[in-house]
Parts: C-alpha cells; sequence; structure tokens
C-alpha cells in the first residue's frame, strides 16, 4: 500500500494521465490491488521546483518529482524495476526520462494509520502486506 506524492509543474495540464501511469506502473510491479491507491497530486508553479544536475550530466527540462512510500521488504532489483516501469509509462504520457525524479521511503507496519486514529495492520483490521508479521516489520 504505497502512499504517492506527484509534483509537477502547473505547465503540464495531465494530472489524472501522470497520476494513472505512476499508479498503473505501481500495481505491475509490486501486484497490488488495482483499488489499493492512495495519491496526492500537486501542480504547483514551475518556478518552485528546483532539480539541478546532480553531476550525471544531463538538464530536467519539466520535472516530475515522485515521492513513494511504502512498506520496507521490497528488493533493491523490485525498486530498480519498477523505476524503469514508471519512467516508461510516464514518457507515453509527455515526461521525457530525465525529467523523472523519484524518492523512495521504507517504513513498517506501525507507520501506517487508515483512519480512526488506529494503526489497523497492528491491531488486525488490516492484513500486513506480503505477509510479514507485524512485529517482525
Amino acid at each position: 500500500m504505497p502512499l504517492v506524492r506527484i509534483e509537477h509543474s502547473d505547465i503540464r495540464t495531465n494530472s489524472a494521465e501522470l497520476a494513472g501511469a505512476v499508479h498503473d506502473a505501481i500495481v505491475a510491479i509490486y501486484d497490488i490491488p488495482k483499488r489499493d491507491r492512495f495519491q496526492v497530486v500537486t501542480a504547483r508553479p514551475a518556478t518552485t521546483i528546483v532539480a539541478e544536475d546532480a553531476g550525471l550530466g544531463f538538464e530536467r527540462i519539466d520535472p516530475v518529482i515522485i515521492q513513494i512510500f511504502t512498506q520496507r521488504g521490497r528488493s533493491d532489483e523490485a525498486k530498480q524495476a519498477l523505476y524503469a516501469e514508471i519512467a516508461a509509462r510516464l514518457s507515453t504520457v509527455g515526461v521525457a526520462p530525465q525529467d523523472v525524479f523519484i524518492g523512495y521511503v521504507e517504513n513498517g507496519p506501525q507507520d501506517w494509520s487508515f483512519g480512526f486514529g488506529r494503526a489497523q495492520y497492528l491491531t488486525g483490521e488490516l492484513a500486513v502486506p506480503a505477509g510479514k508479521p507485524a512485529a517482525a516489520a
């Protein structure tokens, strides 16, 4: 159950397509249910997004910043496959590969509340993803 934040410039007018592409990539690579979707999409003035060269020798034109918050436990290979799939799917909606910037943050079952002030993974109201027991995660 990832929580995904997508920030892009207001020059882009396809927020729903961007969000859909990112979600479809997560569903495809992590095999989560299609309706397991939690996203915050923000269009902001282009001048409020700064994503300069990190020493890789390329320039971004109109970056899309993606933050993925999810439970720990996925392999580095799965993460890399996810990054590639997100970039590929975003390219179909007009985002250049160099403009895809992803930050990935892992946490545990104790770090989620889906409402009512309870940690549903810990209370047993929700099963911990990937079959990991809450105490071990």
